[in-house]
């Protein structure tokens, strides 16, 4: 039996599909759409439009950007050039630049390898990487993935590739709880990972 109209439940299925969204979630904030001014809601879906038309990945570091050329990061002349942090997704950038402690670049993989999920090395941004440094004039690249299965093994298989460049590969202390995600960790947390990073 169907108890909303067709349009409202599909407005209610799409934002199930988002993540940590529930039915009785997705209900509310359909709801809440609803119950908006004409102009908020406009302005709502417009925003949507507008990011995803204009966002789009730095050509550097795969980070998400807007306009041309390399993000705001990657063109700041007071950041460490010889240093690439590597993330699996660009929250994590966020996360990391919290702590103000880290004054190096970063690498967005947009994803960890998982078998499980049908996610190898070439569905990521892995490529990009290895071009980089190979490129020379990187000295470190650290290790920045989560501390679970799958961001070891992407990690491991990383520093694998990245070995024959001589550059030196570290990965993130054990500050940040085994299991858990970079970017729910404290900035104290995330300044003792990065002071008591090793090499691997």
């Amino acid at each position: 039996m169907q108890y909303f109209p067709p349009t409202l439940e599909n407005l209610v299925e799409h934002f199930a599909k988002l993540p940590g969204i529930g039915v009785k979630s997705a209900q509310r904030l359909a709801f809440y759409v609803l119950a908006l001014p004409d102009e908020e809601a406009a302005a709502f879906a417009q925003s949507i439009t507008d990011a995803k038309a204009a966002i789009h990945c730095c050509p550097v570091c795969q980070n998400l950007t807007e306009g041309d050329g390399p993000c705001s990061i990657c063109a700041s002349p007071k950041r460490d050039q010889a240093v690439v942090c590597v993330v699996a997704d660009p929250k994590d950038v966020v996360a990391m630049e919290r702590s103000r402690e880290y004054p190096g670049l970063y690498h967005v993989l947009h994803g960890v390898i998982s078998p499980m999920n049908h996610v190898g090395p070439d569905d990521l941004h892995i490529k990009s990487l290895v071009e980089r440094v190979a490129a020379g004039g990187v000295e470190e690249v650290i290790m920045a993935t989560n501390p679970d299965t799958e961001g070891e093994a992407t990690a491991m298989y990383l520093s694998r590739l990245l070995k024959p460049f001589q550059v030196k590969v570290t990965r993130l202390a054990y500050g940040i709880p085994v299991g858990s995600h970079l970017e729910y960790a404290d900035d104290a947390t995330l300044m003792r990972a990065l002071e008591g990073r090793q090499e691997i």
